[in-house]
Parts: structure tokens; C-alpha cells; sequence
């Protein structure tokens, strides 16, 4: 096992695990039950990561804010998937009801899995009029590249060089921030993050094109069809590039021609996420062929989805019927139903526009201050800010490490991503408000101060 990188030795793809993960070889430096509770964890092997040099032990949570065991009050700034807050009441008077009743699986008619497909296929174009289940984002993605290698006949799926898909044996594959020792597919091919920060081109949409161009061709070269391409709308792992609305158009129209499918990958921007546009594809204006989703559309309760056009699924459901145990279970279905419920009664998106602009707003006060925060840049509750040495565009990832520190001492929570680990991804469950927004802004001038940033 290779020996873990420090935060003063800045790598391409640092991975999103170990990006400010705790180091076990520093057990001995906690004390008293967190000690114990980190030693315990040897019972679930080596493979895991804790968050922050000193790992925290959470206990409670309510809407934006968590608890730990000392009654230590936290304002969480990156968890998506408590979409609508940690322990939203609707959500657990859902699943209790349901729980009360029954829980099964979809081999026996139930009303719950049936309301909730058509209510959310509702919030899609009508092309995509078919929707299946499963408990996680990484199966909905092992589904989608399946179907889609099937519908188009090739093998060839193209990513960005820093995407996180999920970690089935299929889809780790094709999710390269997992980290650079994780091998990648043979069929698979990589764009390089398109970085509106640096690349220096006002139309994105145009250079994607290029570099998708080259994939398809140097898969050709090598005997892969190519089968279509998997993206993330706001290019979460590569360090949220919401850019112009409607620069994936072109992109969209590119697959297309060379025979591909497109999979929006909706499990991070979707569902309110942007604040423009109830899913982060709608926002540019277009129309996949694929679209999948996960946990945040049940608040944290383990579901996803996958919502496809009838005639690309036909070409895998002619051969594969399709049977995942406690998929879309009346539970799960319960609970996903009260998320979508609650962002439609409470208007959610026009409130995460406009706290989201809000947000901004506070950053790019607090950036002329502290020019160490490079670019910011985001829409909706998805923000990303570059942590740069001042005057350049280069990233400082030990100034980034000890900032995430820093704010976790100041009672903020928030993680990196990019491909060395150097840009804040701010994405607080969407009920955060102003009076949240004021907590961070303090915390963060407060962080940047004590660091001498």
C-alpha cells in the first residue's frame, strides 16, 4: 500500500476519498471514546475514510445543523443528500407510516413505487417516459452504461477526467477521482475537466465537442464502438462547473450523430440542486436519453432511479429482465415521495435560486478581502471556489486542507474536490437560509483571518 500524500505535496487526482481524510497512522494523537470509537473501526477493514484530521462523532442532526456527542452545534455546508434537511419530519412521519404497514418488493403490485414514477417522470420531458429503481446512485449508473451499450450497439463510454460515477465493479471503471491506483476501464475514454477557470474559452460547449471528437475517434482506432457518454451536469468531482446555461446543447447534438446515448448523471445537481432548473440538464435546455438519480431523492433513505426513453431500454429488456430485491420498495417510495412533496409545496427551487445568488454574493464580498479564494463560481446551492496562490490562477491545496480545518474548528463543515483537492464544494442540504448564510460568511472571514489568508 502506498505511503498517503500530505497536504504540502499537491498531486493530479488526489481522489475524493483522501482529499482531507484522517490518517490512521495518527490514532494515538485522540483521545479518550473518539480514540476508542476510531480504533474499533479496525473491524471494518482498511478501505474506508473519516473526514478531518480529527475525526467527528456525530450524533443528531435537524435541517442545516448537526450535533456531536459533546452537544458541539455544526453547520453542515456539503451534505446533498439530506436534500431537505437531516431528520425532516415529513420524511420520518413517511417512512413510519409505510413501516407500520408494509415493506416489501416490486414482484407484488403496490400503489406507492406506481404514484411516485409518475409524479417524478412528470417533472421530465415526456420522452423519458419509463423509470426503473435501485437502492443506490452507483447501480442506477451500472444500469444506464448497460442499457446503453446495449441500445447503441458499441461498448465505448467517455467521461471527464475527474468524474465519480459510483464504485460498482462496472462503474468504478469509468469513475477516475476514485483515485489513480483504482484501474479504469479498457472501453472507457477521459475529457479533461472542463475548467472554465483556466482553459481560457468562452464557449466550453464547442471545446468539449473537440476532446469527445478525439475519444471517439481513438476508440474507433482501437475497435471500440463508441456507446455513449456519462456526465455529470455540473461536473461535481472536477470542481463544480456549472458554466453558461445551455453550453451542453452542442454536446447533446455530438452524441447524437455519432450514434451514442447521453446519461445525465443527476445524482448531485438534480432535484432543486441548481435552483434554475428542477434537474441540472434542464438548465441547459436539453433533452437525455438517460437520466440517473440517487439518495438525495429520499433525504439519505437508500433509493435511486434511472429514467430512460421506452426504446433505449427495449433493446436491454428484450434479453434482461431486471430484478433488484428491495428496490423501490413502499418504504423507500414512502419517503422519496414526502422529498418531492415538500420541494413542490414549499417552492424550493425559487428559494434555492434565490438564497444561491445570495451566497455568491457573500463569497465575492468576503473574496476582495482575501484573494486566496480564486474563482467562484456556481448556481442554485452548488457553489465551487478555487483556493489559489494570490495574483495566480494556482491552486494551494495545503492552504485549502488547513482552511476545511479551520472552519470545522469554527464550527463549519465543508469538503474539497478537483483534481488536487484544492476547490470548496459548498452544497448544503437545501433548506439552508439566511440566517445559515450569515453563520458562513462569519465562520469563513473568521477561518481566512487566523490563517493569515
Amino acid at each position: 500500500m502506498s505511503e498517503p500524500k500530505t497536504a504540502d505535496e499537491p498531486e493530479e487526482n488526489v481522489g475524493i476519498l483522501n482529499s482531507n481524510s484522517f490518517d490512521p497512522a495518527a490514532l494515538d494523537s485522540l483521545t479518550g471514546e473518539l480514540h476508542d470509537l476510531v480504533a474499533r473501526r479496525s473491524v471494518l477493514g482498511p478501505c474506508y475514510r473519516l473526514f478531518y484530521h480529527k475525526p467527528l462523532h456525530l450524533v443528531r442532526g435537524r435541517g442545516t445543523r448537526l450535533f456531536d456527542a459533546d452537544g458541539t452545534e455544526y453547520l453542515d455546508m456539503y451534505n446533498n443528500i439530506p436534500s431537505i434537511g437531516h431528520s425532516n419530519p415529513v420524511v420520518t412521519e413517511a417512512v413510519t407510516r409505510q413501516l407500520g404497514l408494509i415493506n416489501t418488493h416490486t414482484r407484488y403490485v403496490h400503489e406507492n413505487i406506481l404514484d411516485y414514477a409518475e409524479e417524478l417522470l412528470a417533472t421530465m420531458p415526456a420522452a423519458l417516459d419509463c423509470i426503473m429503481f435501485m437502492c443506490s446512485g452507483s447501480e442506477a449508473n451500472d444500469l444506464a452504461v448497460r442499457c446503453a451499450q446495449l441500445y447503441s450497439g458499441g461498448e465505448g463510454i467517455i467521461v471527464t477526467s475527474e468524474a465519480y460515477h459510483g464504485n460498482t465493479a462496472l462503474i468504478s471503471g469509468f469513475s477516475p477521482s476514485i483515485g489513480h491506483d483504482v484501474p479504469m476501464s479498457r472501453t472507457m475514454r477521459m475529457i479533461p475537466s472542463p475548467d472554465t477557470y483556466r482553459l481560457g474559452t468562452d464557449d466550453i460547449g464547442e471545446w468539449m465537442c473537440g476532446r469527445i471528437s478525439e475519444q471517439i475517434a481513438d476508440m474507433r482506432r482501437h475497435g471500440i464502438e463508441f456507446a455513449g457518454v456519462l456526465l455529470d451536469s455540473i461536473f461535481s468531482s472536477d470542481g463544480v462547473v456549472p458554466g453558461r446555461a445551455g453550453f451542453l446543447k452542442p454536446v447533446v447534438d455530438l452524441v447524437h450523430a455519432e450514434g451514442g446515448v447521453y446519461i445525465a448523471d443527476e445524482v448531485q445537481p438534480g432535484f432543486c440542486r441548481t435552483g434554475k432548473a428542477f434537474w441540472g440538464f434542464a438548465r441547459h435546455g436539453i433533452e437525455p436519453d438517460i437520466v440517473t438519480m440517487g439518495k438525495p431523492m429520499a433525504n439519505g433513505i437508500p433509493c435511486s432511479a434511472m429514467a430512460i426513453k421506452s426504446e433505449v431500454l427495449d433493446a436491454f429488456a428484450e434479453r434482461n429482465p431486471y430484478f433488484n430485491t428491495f428496490a423501490g420498495n413502499p418504504v423507500a417510495m414512502a419517503a422519496a415521495r414526502a422529498v418531492l412533496h415538500y420541494m413542490q409545496d414549499n417552492d424550493l427551487l425559487a428559494h434555492v435560486d434565490r438564497i444561491g445568488d445570495a451566497l455568491v454574493a457573500e463569497l465575492e464580498r468576503i473574496a476582495a478581502a482575501h484573494p486566496v479564494l480564486g474563482d467562484i463560481r456556481g448556481t442554485g446551492l452548488f457553489v465551487g471556489v478555487d483556493i489559489v496562490r494570490p495574483g495566480t490562477t494556482e491552486p494551494d491545496r495545503a492552504l485549502a486542507v488547513r482552511l476545511i480545518e479551520q472552519l470545522r474548528e469554527n464550527r463549519v463543515l465543508i469538503s474539497l474536490c478537483g483534481a488536487t483537492g484544492s476547490i470548496l464544494k459548498i452544497r448544503p442540504p437545501l433548506v439552508f437560509d439566511e440566517e445559515d448564510l450569515a453563520f458562513f460568511a462569519d465562520a469563513l472571514e473568521r477561518s481566512l483571518t487566523q490563517l493569515g489568508a
